[in-house]
């Protein structure tokens, strides 16, 4: 056989193949034809083609205006603080929600400083959780091990993830402790590991509880296994994370890192009272922009909660115009507040810019990317995934933001010294919730926020983690 009639009977085979393959709602041979004349490359796309096979995308959409100058100024920003880092945790939310209370008592006491311990709060934090899956396992017990609540929590036994109600439940239930007296570990700032671990026990002790249901065995017993479960993950984390103090003694320091009160002894819950002095559940209110859901209404995740005895996220859904009413109205007071965006989107990170226009994806792959905010949320292409705090805001001679600006946890070295810069434009589309004082919210959103829930369910894809 000559070399034609072989490559003929191999392209005869190939579209043999295709066709064999093919079933309804399938790429058939003629579609495929279709789409590659679609694509089909002239001298200008293989130039670009050249130029995506070695560059960066992000590089090559850059738009002429993320080359100029960042604007820094603010009309309105609260007082500076140095910038922590969150390391390789996912535990933005818990550095966000300690951030605004380390600020609000420098607020309150002019002359002093406080650091809170991150290792302290999420050694409980991950004790919590473990118990949380372990009694929900017992709770649905009775259900199949394939029934998707049963399996929603194996499938998440643990996580370094959270919102700020698990500093209020966890911080009034533990308290606090300063950074010095119980400092990060290696595991506290690269949890995986960790995590992978302690999950893996958690699954195994899930299935033991599980069983011992199935076997009629009594409440008491199963509490009694649970305790010595829950024992051992506390051993786990102690070895990795530390164990926490029970009484330490600790002296007050300015800003200049100097001593300026007597030492003293505290216990965890007393230091709470001495820098924090109020029940954060009772004194603050969780808003969020969900243009998918009604405005004005409260709505609460099923399960998305720190503690088994703790608050599920619970929010009053508003307008955009609102939200900044709120956050506005804090600033002004000089109060930062725990807030959280889709932080991936249209990021700068070279100079700490978040703006629509950062980068033309659009022109660069010859289409478009049209989906609002509720159409991006629906389909899982947008959802809260960082917690930050908000700082300062620049408005305009109206009293309209201009720009906002938030103190993220990646280190001094990230973006504007530690700083992001948004755009209102893209708070806007990004944004989805914020933690604000309720003495800066109007008394009729306080008052609906009384109103009964609307309960959302824990897979609602607006509810990434922080």
């Amino acid at each position: 056989m000559n070399k034609n009639a072989l490559i003929w009977g191999f392209c005869l085979a190939i579209a043999g193949s295709v066709n064999a393959q093919n079933k309804e709602g399938g790429i058939s041979l003629q579609m495929l034809e279709t789409i590659q004349q679609r694509g089909k490359q002239g001298p200008a796309e293989r130039a670009l083609v050249n130029a995506i096979a070695a560059n960066s995308i992000d590089e090559l959409a850059r738009t002429p205006e993320s080359r100029g100058e960042v604007d820094t100024y603010f009309s309105l920003e609260t007082p500076k603080q140095n910038i922590h880092n969150q390391k390789s945790s996912g535990r933005c939310w818990m550095f966000t929600g300690l951030n605004v209370l380390r600020a609000d008592f420098a607020l309150k006491n002019d002359s002093l400083r406080v650091e809170f311990s991150h290792a302290y709060l999420f050694f409980w934090d991950q004790l919590e959780k473990a118990n949380l899956m372990l009694q929900a396992v017992v709770n649905c017990a009775k259900k199949p091990i394939g029934d998707p609540e049963v399996q929603f929590f194996f499938k998440h036994p643990l996580n370094d993830g959270g919102t700020f109600c698990g500093v209020a439940d966890l911080a009034e239930k533990y308290g606090l402790v300063p950074k010095s007296v119980m400092p990060e570990t290696f595991s506290s700032e690269n949890t995986n590991r960790m995590s992978r671990l302690v999950s893996s026990k958690l699954r195994e002790y899930g299935l033991e509880l599980r069983r011992m249901v199935a076997a009629g065995k009594k409440t008491a017993e199963i509490k009694a296994r649970k305790t010595q479960m829950l024992a051992t993950v506390y051993r786990m984390l102690a070895l990795t994370l530390g164990e926490p103090v029970k009484s330490f003694a600790y002296a007050f320091k300015n800003s200049a890192g100097k001593a300026v009160t007597p030492v003293e002894t505290y216990t965890p819950k007393q230091f709470y009272e001495k820098t924090v002095g109020r029940s954060l559940n009772a004194t603050t209110m969780m808003v969020m922009n969900d243009p998918r859901h009604e405005y004005y209404k409260v709505y609460e995740v099923t399960h998305d909660r720190h503690s088994y005895d703790g608050h599920n996220w619970r929010y009053l859904n508003l307008p955009m115009e609102d939200v900044a009413r709120l956050a506005i109205a804090s600033i002004k007071a000089g109060h930062k507040m725990y807030s959280s965006f889709d932080v991936g989107k249209q990021l700068d990170r070279n100079r700490g810019v978040l703006a629509l226009n950062n980068f033309d994806y659009a022109t660069l792959f010859d289409t478009t990317f049209p989906m609002n905010k509720a159409d991006r949320i629906a389909t899982f292409d947008s959802g809260s995934t960082h917690a930050m705090t908000l700082t300062a805001v620049d408005l305009d001679a109206n009293g309209k933001p201009l720009k906002w600006k938030v103190e993220n946890s990646w280190g001094p070295d990230n973006g504007q010294k530690g700083y992001l810069i948004m755009t209102n434009d893209w708070w806007n589309d990004y944004f989805f919730r914020l933690v604000v004082d309720r003495q800066f919210v109007p008394q009729e959103w306080q008052k609906l926020s009384a109103q009964k829930p609307i309960l959302l369910p824990y897979d609602d894809p607006v509810f990434a983690d922080d």
